[in-house]
Formats: structure tokens, C-alpha cells, sequence
């Protein structure tokens, strides 16, 4: 059973993704939540107070989910070697959960529609959906697929166009996704993506000279 903190949280961002930030209130939260504003101040001290720890959230999400799929966690200039040493397998994996956490769970959906909602009305925002949603993910990918064809694991080509051939049907499926009842078709599409990506870009890898003497 979710506390009242946690409450408070999930149910203030179903009603920033359904109506936007600006748009709703503390009073506003308080009583969809049957709740005083006094009661309320009791677990975070305001609105931005609530917005900060979605944020802040939103982002251990992120850093966990990239633990879990053993992919980089920070940019590149932090971690370099984990870069090198990524796979496309991985990265995979990775952008496959990433797609399901967007899609189906009920945060990371809310999150990215009170995103997408602010973009346009609020600069901070418009920010954090650029680093989260666009041009931050681009440049994460491009990182990686530049390490990659540095080892000799993806055909030489550029890294930022091979970036957004990787990701921009991700982005559009995760869109699409919102006017389907029928889920699946959308992984599957997914899914085929990454298949013909992965055969048309990686190299085959050939074996050094021990290993194939043993």
C-alpha cells in the first residue's frame, strides 16, 4: 500500500499530464485527494516541491534502469570507458524497456504527457523534454554508436545520423502508441525496427587467429 507522500505524487502528476503544471493547483490536488491544503504542506512544502521530486525521480528511474541493462548511466565525458565497452544488444534492451516504461507504466506515461504538455509554455521544461526526450537521447546514442565504429562493431558512417535512424521510430512509435488500445502491435514494430537495424549496421564479427585455432 503507496503512503500519502506517494499519493500526493502520483496523483498530482496524473493531473499535470491531464490538464498541465501550470494549470492546477495545490488546492486542486488536494481535492482530488479528499484532502486539506494543511494536510497536504505536511508532505512537501509546494507545488514546485511536488514537480522537483518528479523530477528527481524521473531521473533515478533512468540511472536504475540503465544499471540494470549494464549501459552507460552518464555522458560520455563521465564515463568513458563504459562507452567502449557497451553493446548493441545492450543498448537494445535498454531503449526496449525504456519504450515499455513510456508507454504502459503509469508514471513514466504521465511524465512524458505533462512534458510534452509544458514544452511550449515553459522554458525549464522545454529543456527538461530535450534532454529527456530528444536531443539528449540523440546525443547518448551518437556517443555510443561513435565508440562502437571505433571498435569495429558498426559500420563507419555518421554517428548523429545513424543516432536518429536508431532512435527517431522509437520517438514516433511511443507517440503512435497513445491512440492504440492494442499495445503489442507497437512493441512489434519496435521490434522489427531494431531486427533491421541491427542487420544492416553491425558488422560481422571475425574471429581472431587463436580463437579460431582452438
Amino acid at each position: 500500500m503507496i503512503d500519502t507522500k506517494e499519493k500526493i505524487l502520483l496523483t498530482a502528476l496524473r493531473l499535470f499530464a491531464q490538464d498541465g503544471y501550470e494549470a492546477v493547483s495545490v488546492s486542486t490536488i488536494a481535492g482530488e485527494l479528499g484532502m486539506t491544503k494543511g494536510a497536504l504542506y505536511k508532505h512537501y512544502k509546494n507545488k514546485r516541491d511536488i514537480f522537483n521530486m518528479i523530477v528527481e525521480r524521473m531521473y533515478q528511474i533512468d540511472y536504475e534502469r540503465a544499471k540494470e541493462y549494464d549501459v552507460p548511466e552518464e555522458i560520455f565525458e563521465n564515463m568513458p570507458e563504459a562507452y567502449r565497452n557497451a553493446s548493441v544488444d545492450k543498448i537494445i534492451d535498454f531503449n526496449i524497456a525504456h519504450f515499455d516504461y513510456l508507454t504502459q507504466d503509469d508514471f513514466g506515461s504521465n511524465l512524458r504527457k505533462m512534458l510534452t504538455l509544458e514544452q511550449y509554455r515553459n522554458a525549464e521544461i522545454a529543456q527538461l523534454y530535450q534532454n529527456y526526450f530528444a536531443g539528449g537521447p540523440v546525443a547518448y546514442i551518437e556517443d555510443l554508436f561513435r565508440e562502437m565504429m571505433e571498435q569495429g562493431v558498426l559500420k563507419k558512417t555518421d554517428p548523429k545520423l545513424l543516432a536518429l535512424e536508431f532512435y527517431a521510430p522509437l520517438y514516433l512509435l511511443v507517440s503512435m502508441s497513445d491512440g492504440l488500445s492494442d499495445k503489442e502491435e507497437i512493441t512489434n514494430l519496435l521490434m522489427a525496427h531494431f531486427d533491421s537495424f541491427t542487420k544492416k549496421n553491425i558488422l560481422e564479427q571475425i574471429p581472431k587467429e587463436s580463437e579460431s585455432n582452438n
